[in-house]
């Protein structure tokens, strides 16, 4: 009985890379199966730079590329007609241009805003967070580093270098602790108002006239104008309405929650 010629370590590996081949198409099937590409529109003023970041898109797995353009006007009428996940851009002050008439496109609402090639300046990091972008690159990040910004800012994160997040966070900080004291500020103000200039500002909280309020309060209408002038001295503001919603953000008024804890 002959026994069956053992294969060589040739055919062995050959074997192995057709299993190792048929592995990797089923890992990429499911990755395309389970998670939809990312469209993204380039604008960007450099013809050479621009056309350079169409190329590495369209080679990536999981990203489109629904448009291109050095316009920010015609950057909004392509992106108000063509779905689009990510706007990819360079410049601040076009960003600026498009944020003041996302009122006449509502789609562009929809639509995540990237920076890329910008310098390490706090104050325009700071803006440009403001005007609603979640990713911002600078200019020394590579094309791998774009990639991985837009695929996180694609499944809901936000990317910026280290150092600005950083000086975003004692930001925040620096605002809540310089609020904070104005309230507390506002909360001893508010703390020598009487119960009768309380329960008249409830009735002004409601929509009550001052004729309406005077008659619930079984006060004449001259003492409830009295009453409103003095709060409204004794917090600063020039009319009834502001001094509701000052006492409001004090949590003097019932329903009404404080602003800080």
């Amino acid at each position: 009985m002959r026994r069956a010629p053992r294969l060589g370590l040739h055919s062995h590996l050959e074997q192995f890379d057709d299993r190792l081949r048929s592995l990797k198409g089923l890992i990429v099937k499911s990755q395309d199966t389970s998670e939809s590409a990312v469209s993204v529109y380039v604008l960007e003023q450099n013809r050479l730079l621009r056309q350079a970041l169409v190329h590495v898109l369209r080679k990536r797995t999981n990203f489109t590329v629904s448009g291109d353009g050095d316009d920010g006007a015609g950057a909004l009428e392509a992106l108000n007609v063509t779905r689009c996940d990510i706007l990819l851009l360079s410049s601040l002050e076009t960003l600026r241009a498009i944020c003041q008439r996302t009122a006449e496109f509502e789609r562009l609402k929809e639509i995540k805003m990237v920076l890329f090639g910008m310098e390490e300046n706090p104050e325009c990091f700071l803006e440009a967070v403001q005007l609603g972008t979640t990713g911002f690159l600078l200019k020394e990040a590579s094309s791998t580093e774009l990639i991985m910004a837009m695929r996180a800012v694609a499944h809901g994160e936000a990317t910026c270098p280290p150092k600005l997040c950083k000086w975003l966070f004692d930001y925040v900080s620096n605002a809540f602790s310089v609020t904070s004291k104005k309230v507390e500020a506002l909360c001893c103000t508010t703390s020598d108002l009487t119960c009768r200039q309380r329960q008249l500002m409830e009735l002004v909280a409601q929509g009550m006239t001052n004729k309406e309020i005077a008659t619930n309060l079984h006060l004449s209408e001259f003492t409830i104008k009295n009453h409103i002038h003095r709060v409204m001295k004794s917090l600063a503001v020039g009319s009834r309405h502001t001094a509701v919603d000052m006492l409001k953000a004090s949590g003097l008024l019932p329903g009404a929650n404080r602003m800080f804890h």
